[in-house]
């Protein structure tokens, strides 16, 4: 366990690496396109505050894009004393409680630390969710707080959020770039501009996928390991996958942070996926019983 927190922490750490060095290669096709090697400057400082921002603000920020409402214990009794036995039970400090309306059952944890976290579950999870099932789905929450996932994470939804702005930007390049007399004719630039534009969106579902399946896997053995009952995490998934179906308010950023994948379901979709097939890891918990 200790190891893997270790590994996750230098993981947050190669990823804002990467980021910085990504955004610097695209600084200099910008710089090239416009003969102006300030942009590739201004671009690296910027693209290092916003690493720093992100660091401090991605979870407020994926909270506030999944429409989450923060509750207290008098507006939900039931979820937030959950929470807050399972916060007794693993020593962790007790992260924001919050719930999301939407009837597609899902949850999911976020922050940058175990002190700064917080925990959400959808009104459709609390519907289909007995108190045992419900439990197990918050310990595995709990337990990406505890294994650091949710850092990850959180530097990852900033990382894709940041490329689907460079994407765009690589298009408006290309449709006015034209104007500038510079570069007119040249089909150099529009090639490079092209590449930019289309491997950014593979760069950010690569970025989603440096989010390992396997973290899906050591939550669900953690929530089996703190509730001691098998059986709930198991009826839990199995729940998620009869109940499945794609939330309202969809983020590709955030598809990391659900214990459920929270979109609509294709083909690249599931290839792309930072989540496990759900057969796969009820076939884990059924193997580990022996352990657990």
């Amino acid at each position: 366990m200790y190891k893997h927190i270790a590994e996750n922490k230098r993981r947050t750490i190669y990823i804002i690496i990467g980021f910085v060095i990504m955004i610097g290669a695209i600084a200099g096709v910008f710089a090239w396109y416009f003969q102006n090697w300030w942009v590739a400057v201004w671009t690296i400082l910027i693209s290092i505050l916003y690493a720093v921002f992100q660091y401090f603000m991605a979870g407020s920020i994926a909270v506030a894009m999944t429409g989450a409402k923060e509750i207290t214990k008098k507006d939900n009794r039931r979820l937030y004393n959950i929470v807050e036995n399972l916060s007794i039970t693993t020593g962790l400090p007790m992260p924001k409680v919050y719930i999301i309306n939407d009837s597609a059952p899902n949850a999911f944890a976020t922050g940058r630390d175990p002190k700064h976290a917080a925990v959400a579950a959808t009104t459709g999870l609390l519907d289909i969710m007995d108190d045992k099932e419900l439990t197990a789905v918050m310990a595995h929450e709990m337990s990406h707080v505890k294994n650091y996932d949710i850092r990850v994470s959180m530097i990852v939804f900033g990382l894709v959020c940041v490329i689907g702005l460079i994407s765009d930007l690589s298009f408006r390049m290309m449709f006015y770039g034209s104007r500038r007399r510079d570069n007119e004719g040249s089909p150099v630039g529009y090639i490079l501009i092209l590449v930019v534009a289309i491997l950014s969106p593979i760069i950010a579902a690569v970025a989603r996928m440096a989010v390992s399946r396997q973290r899906e896997y050591l939550a669900d053995a953690s929530a089996v390991h703190i509730t001691r009952y098998p059986e709930g995490m198991i009826l839990a998934l199995k729940k998620l996958q009869a109940h499945s179906q794609p939330m309202r308010s969809q983020n590709l950023a955030a598809e990391s942070m659900y214990i459920n994948d929270p979109l609509r379901k294709g083909f690249f979709n599931n290839l792309l996926s930072s989540h496990p097939p759900i057969e796969k890891r009820i076939e884990r918990l059924e193997h580990g019983k022996k352990v657990f």
